[in-house]
């Protein structure tokens, strides 16, 4: 029997090929527990499907009480009437299986739409660059295609309806951009011929070490296992899986990596012969390759000027990307450099609401207006980027050109762009904080610490109110902020 494809799948390819291969053929004992995150994510996802098409003020046909099969004989039978818009149905064409959230007729045709609770779009919000999700789209592209092999289809497009209640249509012909040829429904092309190739079982995929991706599937525990037994290039940080699949014939694990020669490995111009791999990243991955199998000590491969003021801020924020609030600002102040000065400042939204976001980002702005001059600390573009989307969302709270001073003043550091990556080695498979933070001794306070975490925490405190939630929320936040004063005199220490 034909195994069917799903718009699942293609969409666990496109953020993981090797998730497909271990759903369809991976021991099912082995699986680890569902994280309460990725739960969430789910009854989270159902919860506002069910809010949107109550909601609803067309009339629509659905079809959600029927089983599988009467679903699909009502949806054939729904689109032959021409209904004008069809719930939860399920259509089927050769080896491809779509159930779409809504069907919607359009010029004779029908057009596949998927109600979200994530935005419809990725980038950031104040700037008009914003792209279509490759993960949403290749969803939504076999959708489309089994309504044109069914003769069904209305065009080359589909849409979401997102978190905001916005419909952000889906074209599949549309260039990426003036210098990109690129489709999105090329894109589908590829990923559904390397889905159907793992399914018939002429692809094998390998597992990869992708960092802040990994920790949340179910398969985490089993793939890191193997990963290690096979010495995996992908636990070097930032390799990655497309550098490795490009190294592997020729440098197939860390040992060889750290034992390679660059020289051998040279093309014209700078470049190796790996495919986008210049010589100086290679020579790079050679490095830290021989970190990670001596287990050497981190150590400084450049010279750094940080900042020296009399008050430091450490700063660090949560997000709830499904409500698309941000809750905490969170702030460590310390002054001349003595940690027994250190104070923990945060300012947590009491409901996730708008009203709740704008009230605690006014207080965290005028707070960190008030402590100037200070050296603040971040780890990551994160903040800047959701502070860019704060002011665009509330301009009454600063202007564009105020956000843009904060965060190009010489006392405002992005310790991990700013220093990890341009100046330090380390003996650890990624860069995270919590990896290097650790790495330096310091430890969470809470025995499963991350963001993923506490915004399963959050969303538990807000529809509870079970203060000592709160409580584990702040003190998580309080220990990031901790965490990254920790990696900077850590940092400050190395030779």
């Amino acid at each position: 029997m034909t195994k069917l494809i799903t718009a699942a799948m293609l969409y666990d390819f496109v953020e993981c090929p090797h998730r497909v291969t271990m759903d369809l053929f991976g021991d099912p004992a082995n699986r680890d527990k569902i994280s309460a995150f990725v739960q969430l994510l789910w009854d989270r996802g159902s919860i506002y499907e069910k809010e949107v098409i109550a909601g609803l003020k067309l009339p629509f046909t659905d079809l959600s009480r029927y089983t599988e099969d009467e679903k699909e004989r009502e949806t054939y039978a729904a689109m032959k009437r021409g209904d004008a818009l069809i719930y939860s149905g399920r259509i089927r064409a050769d080896d491809l299986l779509g159930i779409p959230d809504l069907l919607r007729k359009e010029n004779g045709g029908y057009i596949a739409g998927d109600i979200k609770s994530g935005l419809g779009e990725e980038g950031e919000e104040d700037r008009d660059d914003k792209k279509p999700k490759k993960h949403y789209s290749v969803q939504l592209a076999l959708y489309t295609d089994i309504l044109h092999r069914l003769g069904l289809s209305a065009g080359p497009h589909a849409f979401v309806w997102d978190v905001h209640g916005r419909e952000v249509p889906y074209s599949f012909i549309a260039l990426y951009g003036r210098q990109s040829p690129r489709t999105l429904w090329a894109d589908y092309e590829e990923a559904l011929a390397e889905v159907r190739a793992i399914v018939s079982g002429t692809s094998i995929t390998l597992p990869a070490y992708i960092a802040g991706k990994c920790k949340n599937c179910v398969w985490y525990t089993t793939c890191l296992k193997s990963l290690e037994e096979a010495d995996d290039l992908t636990l070097v940080p930032e390799l990655g899986r497309s550098r490795r699949d490009a190294m592997i014939d020729r440098i197939s694990t860390i040992t060889a990596l750290a034992a390679a020669n660059p020289k051998i490995f040279l093309k014209e111009k700078k470049q190796t012969i790996f495919d986008k791999i210049s010589s100086s990243t290679f020579e790079k991955f050679v490095a830290r390759a021989k970190l990670v199998k001596t287990q050497g000590g981190a150590y400084l491969r450049a010279p750094i000027k940080l900042p020296i003021a009399d008050k430091e801020l450490f700063f660090d924020i949560e997000v709830d990307p499904m409500r698309d609030i941000c809750y905490l600002h969170g702030f460590i102040e310390r002054r001349n450099g003595d940690n027994k000065t250190e104070r923990f400042v945060a300012f947590l939204a009491d409901e996730p609401t708008i009203e709740g976001e704008v009230r605690v980002f006014d207080k965290a702005w005028r707070f960190i207006k008030a402590a100037m001059p200070t050296a603040i600390y971040f780890y990551s573009k994160y903040e800047r980027t959701i502070y860019r989307k704060l002011r665009a969302k509330y301009p009454h709270v600063c202007s564009e050109a105020e956000i843009e001073d904060l965060f190009a003043l010489p006392t405002s550091v992005d310790l991990y762009s700013d220093v990890v990556l341009k100046a330090t080695e380390w003996p650890t498979r990624d860069y995270s904080l919590k990896t290097l933070a650790k790495y330096l001794g310091f430890n969470w306070r809470d025995k499963h610490p991350s963001g993923a975490a506490s915004i399963e925490w959050f969303n538990h405190w807000v529809t509870s109110g079970d203060e000592s939630i709160k409580q584990r929320i702040l003190d998580y936040n309080e220990d990031d902020c901790r965490a990254t004063r920790w990696l900077l005199d850590g940092i400050r220490g190395l030779h």
